[in-house]
């Protein structure tokens, strides 16, 4: 049961004709609709010979022959003619596609005309690998290729900020031809997944990790499993996780994973962003309906909302923002610190065995936090309110001391966290991304200094176990793992999103086994 009609493609990128047939048919295994043969990636090709081995083994998927040159982003640098006979060759001996650059495009229909081939569809295409031009460039750009009489009119650009797509949805939603619109780059991602929700021809996805045909393309697995693109339609809910940057983040696979199991039309991407007032300003439709914020986005997030709740103004950060269906009005709230101090409160409980009291276990404690961006003024306000002393500690002395005014606490420089303690039991909490992937060895403070805390918290949950973690542990302090505060605030977000109380087990078994 799908969705919407677009088209999964793997590029098929061998060096060698065997090397492609056993790509081929992973490719049929693993869910694709079609393959692209990539002729140029080819180390030796004789046309009549190898375009019948090919068509030969076309039992298995429709096969899109495209054979690139240089001069247009591909490998292929010999002879102009030559490459035309072998696409022409291709048409020829019945394949479903080729594809033809637009500067090429006349001379090749020219060379055909007067011939049949009942079954190739011709894919006329133009690369920009440098931006992506403005609403009326593109539509005079598809209007170029249409007059080629090509059956299908592909466009790929690039993206310099991800508002850039916008232009390519706004031309794809309109289009009255076949259309493959796609925007190249980290920054483009979005096109390739949601292009089955605005009506796209066909998207990208490769067999392997980082083995791309263009820049951006995700795998034919993520695809399928991470986005389950077969269920994106005209109707899906668009969500995303803002951050610069966001590729680390495990928020796409919890919420898709989520949404999949209880049936919410809703999808779940990365949106890596350079400036938010312009990437709201942009995706203001009502598609566009919620938004999880990471660093460095949480205060400016804050400016961006209409309306901002009361707890999240006191905070100054905003971490999720949800449109508001019966106006559209951005809101803006904060749910990291519930996730991290409830995370705490467990911990510390654990500790002592004494659940159920009213009193916070954080009562009266002396609470270090690491960082003064939003999740530490979260952290910090969260821990305030639950009656714990605050001393917030950070690379820039100043920043620290300008936080710990406005909450009421301490302020200390990073560097002279290893020589603080004033009593033991202290709690610690890192809410800098000292430590993330891919600098796992680094660490915010000492091993010998953890010996006088009694907790230890790290927002930073890639690695699952940080060296700071690790270290607090053979000290003999509690940790909590930056995952719990995850799950945490990903459970109210999911609330607010859907409407639907957030499905707790399936998301700590999600998380669990990514």
């Amino acid at each position: 049961m799908t969705k919407n009609a677009t088209l999964i493609c793997v590029p098929i990128m061998g060096e060698t004709i065997e090397k492609m047939v056993i790509d081929i048919q992973k490719a049929k295994l693993n869910g694709a609709d079609l393959v692209e043969i990539r002729l140029d990636s080819l180390a030796t090709f004789n046309p009549s010979q190898d375009l019948n081995t090919f068509i030969q083994h076309h039992h298995s998927l429709p096969f899109l022959f495209t054979y690139r040159p240089t001069w247009e982003g591909g490998k292929y640098d010999g002879d102009e003619n030559q490459r035309l006979d072998a696409l022409r060759l291709a048409m020829e001996l019945g394949a479903d596609y080729i594809d033809i650059e637009l500067k090429v495009a006349h001379q090749f229909y020219d060379s055909i005309r007067g011939k049949t081939f009942n079954k190739t569809k011709v894919i006329v295409s133009s690369h920009n690998y440098q931006q992506t031009p403005s609403v009326e460039d593109l539509g005079d750009l598809v209007a170029r290729i249409q007059a080629t009489g090509a059956d299908i009119v592909k466009i790929a650009t690039t993206a310099v900020e991800i508002t850039d797509v916008a232009r390519m949805f706004q031309i794809m939603v309109h289009s009255q031809v076949p259309f493959i619109g796609l925007v190249m780059g980290d920054r483009g991602l979005i096109s390739r997944v949601l292009c089955a929700k605005f009506g796209g021809y066909l998207t990208f996805g490769t067999l392997e990790s980082g083995i791309v045909s263009a820049p951006g393309q995700p795998t034919l697995k993520d695809l399928l499993d991470l986005y389950n693109f077969r269920q994106v339609g005209p109707e899906t809910k668009v969500y995303g996780i803002i951050g610069k940057p966001v590729s680390h983040s495990k928020s796409p696979i919890l919420f898709n994973k989520a949404y999949k199991t209880v049936g919410f039309d809703g999808v779940f991407v990365f949106l890596l962003v350079d400036d938010l007032a312009n990437f709201f300003r942009t995706y203001s439709s009502t598609d566009f309906v919620g938004f999880s914020v990471t660093i460095p986005h949480k205060e400016s997030a804050l400016k961006c909302c209409d309306e901002v709740d009361p707890v999240a103004k006191s905070i100054g950060a905003v971490n999720c923002v949800v449109r508001r269906p019966t106006d559209g009005k951005l809101i803006g709230y904060n749910t990291d610190y519930v996730g991290a101090i409830n995370a705490i409160e467990d911990g510390l409980r654990g500790r002592h065995n004494s659940s159920g009291t009213a009193i916070s276990p954080l009562s009266g404690k002396l609470f270090v936090v690491i960082g003064a961006g939003g999740a530490g003024k979260a952290l910090a306000y969260g821990a305030k309110e639950k009656g714990a002393r605050i001393v917030i500690a950070n690379r820039t002395y100043d920043r620290a001391r300008e936080l710990a005014d406005v909450i009421g606490g301490d302020a200390l420089a990073l560097s002279d966290l290893d020589s603080y303690h004033p009593e033991d039991g202290m709690i610690l909490a890192n809410t800098t991304s000292i430590g993330m992937q891919p600098k796992v060895d680094e660490t915010p403070i000492s091993k010998h200094a953890l010996k006088f805390y009694s907790l230890v918290f790290d927002a930073v949950y890639t690695p699952k176990v940080t060296r700071l973690l690790k270290e607090a542990e053979e000290s003999g302090a509690t940790i909590v793992k930056g995952l719990e505060m995850f799950i945490g605030q990903a459970y109210e977000q999911y609330e607010k999103y859907t409407g639907l109380p957030a499905p707790k087990e399936l998301f700590r078994n999600i998380m669990e086994n990514y």
